[in-house]
């Protein structure tokens, strides 16, 4: 790859590498300079840019970052993952399912040793995850990477899974907690709590609870009463000794000790058995509390069914120093996985109530594409896509368009005020998606050419984090387009809009939060109207 100043002259095809203004047009680092973007920046009196130009040899980033991501998870549901589309160079991967991350390191290193080019981030091995939370980002520094430094990671990762998820295998735990004289019930019960918040969080069910007095008979009978697919022991007092209450009743019930103590602060007084080939595990005392200690990184590996011995525990000392951490806030705050990046959740509101007057009786939303009516065929990409949720607008007592969707899995708004004009169809499809949406993508139901590839595109530039809370696609060349995609903070501005005024004043009072994606050819463009348009561009598809 070539990277340095080039005269306007021998920069048309390369990549704009800083951000420029030519007059009224804005064009960001990345941009392909093509005859419309040198002519604006010669007119601004700009006459040369820094720019990237391709090689031979050289892979794009997209392209690249895409067969990085591909080769890590051919395969992705059966890793327990999902991959979003290339932007700008970098890919996530999220969790498909809860359960604990593995990586191997050793050769996430020798990835990133390949070539500077070439980066990939993950989380830490036996990472604990919910479903959406980001495992990992593949990113490409500069605008390309050497094919040679592609083709040797795709190796690398195909040799085995480099990363996956290890989704829940144990589903119900039973817990048995141990008084003394004197205990008070709400000691007793303040802890059962904080044992119950760590069993839902990890996907459990409470199969039972029992309360017995503080020896070692009561244990051994309750553990062989316990019916859970793992036993949790919360004495109540702390286990000094492997011949202590917790762990005598265990192997009187037949059990087996594996571990007494770890090197984790707090949890250091943790016990770990075995018995019917059920997990046993005798609870420290802080696990009263809600806090992270050493039981959590225990029970998380237990439950995801990795194996866990004595040497596995003495192995947690690098990292176990755990109080006062930062990085995993208590399981009551939603469970430290809550505060990283994940996978947004996107809908689309399928605008689909306009009154198809230029057809001349026909209706535009209706006419077959192979087969096909146009609005089936867009709902279905939308379906194929990242898109979570699809809200389809529709008029009043339209039962033509309400069949064409019945084989879609949209959701169907009913706009009584769609003559007013497209404004009220946008109020009426955003205001009825869920709370937890985190972003709605505005799609013209007469566009033929958007497919799932392209949505995804969308999703992926979004990023509200970085300022990129509106994405709009754009033709190839650069015109502006739909689909549009909104950030949950513009919603208001959203829904509030009425009569013929569209979303397009939203994204003109803020360009500072806007991207644009250009999407294949005139695919963000071509809307078909009138039965010429119709006929002109079947005829230009052959």
């Amino acid at each position: 790859m070539k990277f340095a100043p080039l005269p306007l002259g021998e920069a048309e095809g390369a990549l704009l590498a800083h951000s420029l203004s030519a007059g009224a047009l804005r064009l960001k680092k990345g941009r392909r300079l093509g005859p419309p973007e040198l002519a604006a920046l010669a007119a601004a009196g700009i006459d040369t840019v820094v720019a990237a130009r391709l090689e031979a040899g050289d892979v794009g980033e997209d392209e690249a970052a895409a067969r990085i991501a591909h080769a890590l998870a051919p395969e992705p549901e059966a890793l327990s993952l999902s991959v979003a589309a290339p932007f700008t160079g970098r890919v996530n991967l999220y969790a498909g399912a809860p359960g604990v991350l593995r990586v191997d390191a050793a050769r996430v290193a020798a990835l990133n040793a390949l070539d500077e080019a070439v980066t990939l981030a993950t989380l830490p091995d036996y990472a604990r995850l919910s479903p959406r939370q980001m495992v990992a980002t593949v990113k490409i520094i500069p605008y390309a990477a050497p094919e040679t430094a592609i083709t040797a990671a795709e190796r690398l990762a195909d040799q085995a899974p480099l990363l996956r998820v290890c989704p829940p295998v144990l589903a119900s735990a039973s817990v048995i907690a141990t008084e003394t004289p004197g205990t008070k019930p709400s000691v007793t019960e303040k802890g059962l709590q904080a044992v119950r918040q760590r069993i839902t969080a990890l996907g459990m069910a409470l199969a039972d609870a029992q309360t017995v007095p503080h020896t070692a008979p009561e244990v051994a009978k309750a553990v062989a009463a316990a019916t859970g697919e793992i036993v949790l022991i919360l004495t109540a007092s702390a286990t000094s000794d492997r011949a202590d209450v917790g762990p005598a009743g265990v192997e009187a019930a037949g059990g087996r000790l594996v571990r007494f103590g770890m090197p984790v602060d707090p949890g250091n007084l943790l016990f770990l058995a075995e018995r019917a080939g059920r997990p046993v595990v005798g609870l420290p005392g802080c696990a009263r509390s809600p806090k992270l200690n050493g039981a959590d990184w225990v029970l998380e590996r237990l439950v995801a069914g990795l194996p866990v011995d004595g040497a596995q525990i003495a192995a947690m000392g690098v990292g176990g120093l755990l109080k006062e951490i930062p990085a995993r806030p208590a399981p009551r705050a939603g469970g430290w996985a809550e505060a990283l990046p994940r996978r947004p959740r996107i809908a689309a509101v399928v605008l689909a109530a306009g009154a198809a007057r230029r057809m001349r009786g026909a209706d535009k939303l209706l006419e077959p594409i192979a087969g096909t009516p146009l609005l089936t065929r867009v709902t279905t990409e939308l379906a194929r896509s990242g898109v979570e949720d699809i809200v389809a607008v529709l008029r009043p007592e339209d039962e033509a368009r309400r069949r064409a969707l019945a084989t879609t899995p949209a959701r169907l708004v009913i706009n009584p005020r769609a003559e007013e004009g497209m404004g009220t169809s946008l109020a009426a499809g955003v205001a009825a998606l869920p709370p937890e949406t985190d972003a709605a993508l505005v799609v013209m139901a007469d566009m033929p050419e958007i497919a799932a590839p392209d949505i995804d595109r969308l999703i992926a530039a979004f990023d509200p984090e970085e300022d990129r809370a509106i994405v709009r696609a754009t033709a190839a060349d650069g015109t502006p387009g739909h689909p549009v995609l909104f950030g949950r903070r513009f919603f208001e501005a959203l829904t509030a809009l009425d009569g013929d005024r569209g979303a397009r004043e939203v994204v003109r009072e803020h360009p500072e939060f806007c991207v644009e994606v250009a999407l294949p050819g005139r695919a963000a463009l071509t809307d078909l109207d009138t039965p010429e348009a119709w006929a002109a561009w079947r005829a230009a598809a052959g």
